[in-house]
């Protein structure tokens, strides 16, 4: 691939695909504008190379419908003030008026293009909104690393009528940083992986276990733990676990117990009463069975230091997704903890999914992350060894991504950390 510094971008128009999917109060400001400032590296390096800047983003699911809620504006008024310019916002994805918004633009100049799920042939990676989308640029550049597993029109179709065409700052930094987790890490290699479903990442366990060595580590948090605890005839009461999953949670064990891998589970949670209960329950599983209306929602204090036993020794740390029902305070200790000994460690250490960065940011600890990844789905199927289309859409002969498959849009199977 091409990089950012081969592009020639000197008063040419510059279609960067970013990831603003952000958060929006019930005022319509920002709330978190953590993904736009991952952008501005790349976008101050062409600003400062006289681009003329053309920025797409999805916000939200409007499933191709106009919703005022998820519009633009919001998040170009608060672009313009990280940036220090005026960023202008048409009413459109594409269209006449859009065309002649970018058209006029001089360098350094900034359009936001309307939210691009409003147009419904986004996710279904329609050719007419891809050529629309093409017609705006002279020169393309993905800095969307949550989106580069989506075969969406911004994301694989427009890089294909595009010649000039690179990964931006971000991606780059992604694909590194991920890269020294799937070609020969440094060992022990241990993995947190967390999160409500073990069928949302059994794949991604299954992939980790081929991948580790002996010495290597697995930890499992999360309510996917209280599966693989009812698979191995534990009473978890109430508790969200998913019996159509026992075989897979014992196969799981045994390719890992075949190669020599520690998988740890908890072996003491915090229960409650339903999922808005504010108080927790210390109990030690093995004690007394979970009550039939009780539920663990966290891991407990004796498993928090086993796991940061682990990953105090640990070279390379992977974590994604929460330890417990991380937005009710009462059971935020688990993820809290794990942030903690992971920010401790002195392995290099990368973290993804939505709740186990904003655990690293409310603890603020982020800045002893050596990477936090801005896409919690697309760096599971990195790991899970998937060629991300809109990676691939980069490279001088890409291969064709016609289709959005399976209507992955809306069927997310890692929907808990974002897009």
């Amino acid at each position: 691939m091409l990089s950012l510094s081969d592009l020639d971008v000197d008063n040419r128009r510059v279609l960067v695909r970013v990831d603003f999917n952000v958060p929006l109060d019930a005022d319509g400001t920002v709330r978190d504008d953590t993904r736009i400032r991952a952008a501005l590296p790349t976008l101050r390096a062409l600003r400062e190379r006289s681009a003329r800047l053309i920025i797409a983003s999805h916000l939200g699911r409007p499933k191709g419908a106009f919703k005022p809620e998820l519009a633009m504006e919001p998040v170009g008024a608060r672009l313009a003030e990280l940036l220090e310019c005026e960023v202008r916002v048409p009413d459109e994805v594409i269209g006449d008026g859009v065309t002649k918004l970018v058209n006029d633009t001089t360098n350094k100049q900034v359009v936001l293009l309307q939210n691009l799920r409003f147009h419904p042939g986004e996710t279904k990676n329609d050719p007419e909104l891809a050529a629309g989308l093409a017609s705006l640029a002279d020169a393309y550049v993905n800095d969307a690393f949550g989106a580069c597993h989506r075969s969406h029109a911004s994301v694989v179709g427009v890089p294909a009528k595009i010649a000039a065409r690179a990964p931006g700052l971000l991606l780059e930094r992604e694909l590194k940083s991920l890269r020294r987790l799937t070609h020969e890490p440094d060992r022990p290699f241990v993995a947190i992986v967390g999160g409500a479903k073990v069928s949302d990442k059994l794949s991604v366990l299954v992939a980790l276990v081929e991948q580790f060595r002996a010495g290597d580590a697995l930890l499992i948090g999360g309510a996917m733990a209280n599966t693989f605890l009812a698979a191995a005839g534990g009473e978890l009461g109430a508790s969200l676990h998913e019996p159509d999953r026992f075989r897979d949670c014992k196969t799981v064990l045994e390719k890992a117990a075949a190669r020599d891998i520690r998988v740890l589970l908890p072996t003491d949670v915090m229960v409650g009463h339903g999922l808005d209960t504010p108080e927790a329950t210390h109990l030690r599983l093995g004690a007394r069975p979970v009550g039939n209306e009780e539920m663990a929602l966290d891991i407990g204090p004796d498993s928090i230091a086993q796991f940061g036993q682990i990953l105090a020794r640990a070279k390379t740390i992977f974590w994604n997704g929460p330890m417990g029902l991380f937005e009710n305070p009462a059971f935020a200790q688990g993820t809290l903890g794990i942030a903690k000994a992971v920010a401790q460690s002195e392995a290099f250490s990368v973290v993804g999914g939505g709740d186990s960065v904003a655990a690293l940011h409310e603890s603020g600890l982020a800045d002893q992350i050596d990477h936090v990844s801005t896409g919690g789905g697309a760096s599971l199927e990195l790991i899970e060894g998937k060629v991300l289309p809109g990676v691939a859409a980069l490279a001088p002969d890409p291969a064709p991504f016609d289709s959005d498959p399976a209507g992955q849009a809306d069927a997310d199977p890692y929907a808990e950390d974002g897009e």
